[in-house]
């Protein structure tokens, strides 16, 4: 029986906040410990993930849905850092194509989020698919939030 178990509905949904919360908190934290913003890792996560072609600052923009100018200057500290190369353009437009060099890849070994990779996999697939439902309100709440309609 976990912690949750006897409460209230309100005392419940209050603690999962809390506990949202602290995992966001730590994730941050351990993430600035490479010097790095969660914007940052977000960033060097889509760059390694993403299709060859879909490499460029404005699919990361699209992806992570914000403006080109904050990305653009994401990218920037990412380049300056050494984390990222920009290879040349693709097709017609100006779009350049963005990797990951060495060093980027070497720091996502120490990704924060491995840790919750690997403390989700212990969960039943039950669990997980009600985590990410809750875990979808969540965004979706801060998505409202974000537009003005909270």
């Amino acid at each position: 029986m976990g912690r949750l178990d006897k409460m209230t509905e309100t005392e419940s949904t209050e603690a999962l906040t809390g506990l949202f919360e602290q995992v966001a908190r730590r994730l941050h934290s351990n993430g600035y410990a490479a010097q790095l913003f969660p914007a940052q890792w977000s960033a060097l996560r889509y760059i390694h993930q993403a299709e060859a072609d879909r490499r460029t600052a404005i699919d990361l923009a699209r992806h992570q849905g914000l403006a080109s100018g904050a990305v653009a200057r994401t990218v920037r500290t990412l380049v300056e850092k050494g984390l990222v190369t920009k290879m040349g353009t693709i097709g017609r437009g100006r779009a350049e194509r963005l990797e990951l060099t060495e060093k980027g890849h070497q720091l996502l070994k120490r990704d924060p989020l491995r840790s919750i990779c690997t403390a989700l996999e212990n969960l039943s697939i039950h669990e997980r698919s009600v985590l990410a439902k809750g875990l979808e309100a969540a965004i979706d709440a801060t998505r409202s939030m974000q537009h003005g309609r909270a």
